[in-house]
């Protein structure tokens, strides 16, 4: 691979043009083998010949236009002629300038040299005279200024240092950073601070504020001289940052040991003018006008302050002066001065008057006002904002400290109202849809006309009932089988509070006929004695009945007893009596608890009205469109505090005990229907609506209470319940507790059982404990009733769901239901008389027939249905029911077609 040939290095290019190129061309291309004497000839002869050639072409270059050529070359010969003349002439001329003893340039050198040495000369001197001069009269000023100090002369003394600090400024450049100059400098600056220091005790003396007198002097001797000088030309030889630091200094103690102190204590001023003149203010019985003292001050400080400061000092320091003591008249004496009551509200409008004139003849009279704004007669203007707003939060203040108070929460009195139809209560399991017009167990009746037939009696004191102790600690024995210990967890006292000295009786020595809402109790009368509903069919055999195991018994074909036995023995209505009052008698009365709280807080909101009326009517504001309308509306404001700080104060209380939820429903629905008796005026709208909204708080704690026992699936409606409720619902109770009743042949199982029931009995019994005297009959009717239902109707529904249940199992679910049928008792309120169970639980007749029906036999069954006992149940529960107890059989299988083709006609006389 041939070498690559250098980028730097020459390239050859194109044949060169001119003679001498192709020549040397020709001669370097020749070798020593092709170089002989006969090329070397002919390269002479090619040279010879382009010579000649050149020459050639010259000649007829020339000759083609020779006078033109003579003409350039006759130019070109004088040209030269004159190059060389004028040569010799610079010659000359350069000789003439630069000749070291006659030229004319190092004459000139030698001459300038020598002015600048001499101006150099002459500027020294001059610099060297005026830094002496400067220093001369720097030093002779310095003494002076010293002099004048000596002699007490600082108005002077001001005026010449501050000459001497521009002298100071302006001296000369050499003497910038000379040590004589710093020397005096350092001594000037003594020296002026010297005068300094005099004139700030000068001021100090001649201005004294102290708590008890206030003294501006006109003049001043000058300490260690005979000088005497007035305070003008102490405020005017003073620097603008000395006297702005004074004067801040004298409006700060003017106004918190003058303006302030008066405002608030109302100290008299006794104004003595002598050689010094002397404002003293001594602490004596308060006899003075508060304003008239700050009026006096103000004029003493404008007679002999003022008008000795400088311009514009003067005016500024006057305006500095005027918001200050505008707003302390606002702070001190007239926002403090505000009166709580209407009584006082005369002599206060005098004094608001004489205030507005105080800001316009004195304080802009004597300061002069810098804006257009007046505080004072600004806040005038709203006087009846003010006072209103102030009486407003006053009352709010008084409202909250009873609301949140505990005096007046256990004290409770009795309302008497008339007996309202019985309250809608959320419940579980709705009354069967196939109860018609011709109901055979009489149900067409309402609860309060079944309470009404049942028997009125006299109110009585709420605490007939014995329940005026703590919540009840229920220990109910329950249904022994000879296995259960029958042993149950008690609730927590009541955490409301009431009565914590005794212990709560037991569910056995409850007097569960006491009625709060009838005659007191005869001593020696017994209470009644509560039995489940006898039992039918007990003694019959079933032999159509499975064995544990599953299979059909040995025994021969099932024996049908006569369909004579008696239907069971539930509890009936009572019977319709003729209602023997006049028609003219007033209907019948309730009671219910409420806390005398309410009283307090009616009596709050009457005063409110009355006050806010009497002030509308008044007309003592004579600026106001309409007085008396934010006291008015106030009164609601009470009862919106109310609403909202109850629950939130007594938060704990109403989620963990059983009556105090109830008596704040009753004091809600007691102030919403007290509204009524008082005059509204100009609230009128906002008191009604706050008077709705109570009493929808009061009808929504009371559901929400009642539904807190039943399955929070179906209610998660109440926020407390669901998150700080510690109490279980009776739903919950039985679903965790009982687990669908399942295998309850097994002991473990029929305890775990026997437990959840005894519990939500005692539950049930707690709260009727809790309730009974609480509320009004009506409503505590209807409470227990809807949590009775809510555990009869989901132990109705866990036994009926059961696929298969044998013989063992069907007797403990008999026992276990009749655990329940305690709660008869507490539907009665005359031992003589059936209980009306029946008219606030639905489920109540259904329930009774389902312990029956777990041991009653296959005839006792299809009598019972053929003689419309079990129209309370569903034709898919009774099939379910057969399917489970019965083995498959073609008894059965009869029995169920029997079944599904619906319950038997009832005649309307049954």
């Amino acid at each position: 691979m041939a070498f690559p040939i250098p980028a730097h290095l020459p390239r050859r290019g194109a044949p060169p043009q001119d003679v001498s190129s192709a020549i040397l061309a020709k001669i370097d291309a020749a070798t020593s083998k092709t170089l002989t004497p006969s090329l070397a000839a002919s390269w002479l002869r090619e040279l010879d010949q382009n010579i000649l050639d050149t020459k050639k072409r010259i000649h007829d270059r020339l000759h083609g236009d020779l006078p033109l050529f003579e003409q350039q070359e006759a130019s070109a010969k004088s040209v030269q002629t004159r190059l060389h003349a004028l040569t010799t002439e610079i010659e000359d001329l350069t000789h003439k300038l630069s000749a070291p003893e006659s030229g004319l340039v190092p004459t000139l050198i030698s001459t300038l040299t020598k002015h600048a040495a001499l101006q150099q000369e002459t500027a020294e001197a001059n610099v060297l005279y005026d830094c002496l001069d400067h220093l001369s009269r720097f030093k002779a000023e310095l003494t002076s200024l010293d002099g004048l100090i000596r002699d007490g002369q600082l108005p002077q003394a001001v005026q010449a240092y501050r000459n001497m600090d521009k002298l100071s400024e302006e001296h000369p450049r050499p003497l910038a950073h000379s040590e004589i100059l710093i020397d005096l400098k350092s001594k000037f600056r003594a020296t002026r601070a010297r005068a300094e220091d005099q004139l700030s005790d000068a001021y100090n003396r001649s201005i004294v504020v102290s708590p008890d007198t206030l003294i501006i002097l006109p003049t001043i001797k000058v300490r260690q001289s005979a000088t005497s000088i007035s305070l003008s030309e102490i405020l005017a030889s003073l620097t603008s940052s000395a006297l702005l630091n004074h004067l801040n200094l004298l409006r700060r103690d003017l106004m918190a040991l003058y303006v302030i102190r008066i405002l608030e204590q109302s100290s008299p001023i006794s104004l003595t003018l002598t050689d010094e003149h002397t404002l003293s203010c001594s602490p004596v019985p308060p006899n003075g006008d508060a304003l008239d003292n700050v009026s006096t001050v103000l004029n003493f400080v404008s007679t002999y302050l003022l008008a000795a400061l400088p311009s514009p000092q003067d005016v500024q320091f006057a305006h500095s002066l005027h918001k200050p003591i505008t707003q302390s008249v606002l702070d001190n004496l007239l926002i403090p001065s505000l009166p709580p009551s209407f009584e006082p509200l005369a002599s206060y409008l005098e004094l608001l008057k004489k205030s507005v004139k105080f800001e316009e003849e004195i304080v802009d009279g004597v300061l002069g006002r810098e804006h257009r704004e007046c505080l004072i007669a600004n806040w005038a203007n709203g006087i009846d904002g003010h006072y209103e707003r102030q009486r407003r939060l006053l009352i709010l203040d008084a409202a909250r400290d009873l609301i949140v108070s505990s005096s007046a929460k256990f004290d409770t009195f009795t309302v008497q109202v008339e007996q309202q139809p019985e309250p809608s209560v959320p419940t579980v399991v709705p009354v069967q849809d196939d109860v018609s017009e011709n109901d055979a167990w009489g149900l067409d009746e309402s609860p309060a006309e079944t309470l009404i037939k049942a028997g009125e009696s006299k109110d009585t004191a709420a605490d007939s009932w014995g329940f005026d102790d703590d919540g009840m600690d229920v220990d109910p024995s329950p249904h022994q089988n000879g296995n259960g210990n029958g042993k149950m967890d008690t609730d927590p006292s009541d955490a409301w509070g009431w009565n914590d000295d005794e212990a709560s009786p037991s569910q056995d020595e409850v007097p569960w006929d006491d009625d709060p809402w009838g005659d007191p109790p005869v001593e020696d009368e017994k209470p009644p004695v509560i039995t489940s509903p006898p039992k039918i069919a007990n003694g019959l055999f079933k032999k159509d009945k499975k064995h544990l195991n599953g299979h059909s018994p040995s025994t021969s074909s099932p024996i049908i007893p006569s369909p004579s036995i008696s239907s069971p023995s539930v509890p009936q209505k009572p019977p319709e009596k003729q209602d023997k009052r006049p028609p003219n008698l007033a209907p019948p009365k309730e009671s219910y608890l409420v806390s005398s709280q309410m009283q307090e807080i009616l009596g709050m909101i009457e005063n409110v009205l009355n006050e806010g009326t009497h002030l509308a009517e008044s007309r003592i504001f004579s600026t106001s469109v309409s007085p008396g309308t934010l006291i008015l509306l106030t009164a609601p404001s009470i009862l919106d505090l109310y609403r909202a700080m109850t629950p939130a104060v007594f938060g704990k209380e109403l989620q963990t005990s059983l009556n105090a939820p109830m008596m704040f429903s009753n004091n809600c629905l007691y102030l919403s229907s007290a509204l009524d008796k008082i005059e509204p005026g100009a609230a009128k709208e906002r008191l009604r609506d706050a008077q709705r909204r109570l009493k929808v708080l009061g009808d929504s704690w009371y559901s929400d209470t009642v539904v807190s026992f039943k399955p929070s699936a179906r209610h998660v409606y109440l926020a407390f319940n669901v998150q700080y409720r510690q109490r279980e619902s009776l739903d919950k109770i039985i679903v965790d507790g009982a687990a669908g009743f399942t295998f309850t042949g097994d002991q473990d199982r029929y305890d775990e059982c026997e437990a959840a029931l005894s519990r939500a009995l005692q539950d049930i019994r707690q709260a009727a404990a809790q309730w009974r005297g609480v509320l009004t009959k009506s409503k505590y009717y209807a409470a227990i009733g809807a949590i009775t239902e809510a555990v009869l109707s989901r132990v109705l529904d866990d036994i009926t769901a059961l696929p298969d249940i044998p013989e063992v199992e069907s007797r403990r679910l008999s026992e276990l239901c009749r655990i329940l049928h305690a709660l008869e008792g507490l539907f009665v309120e005359d031992p003589e008389k059936p209980s009306f169970v029946v008219a606030y639980v639905p489920s109540w007749l259904k329930f009774s027939y389902l312990s029956e029906l777990l041991e009653a036999s296959m005839a006792d069954f299809r009598y019972l249905f053929e003689e419309g006992a079990l129209v309370d149940f569903e034709i898919d529960e009774l099939v379910r029911l057969v399917r489970a107890l019965f083995a498959d059989t073609s008894l059965r299988t009869e029995t169920i077609n029997k079944l599904s083709g619906g319950h038997p006609f009832q005649s309307p006389s049954l």
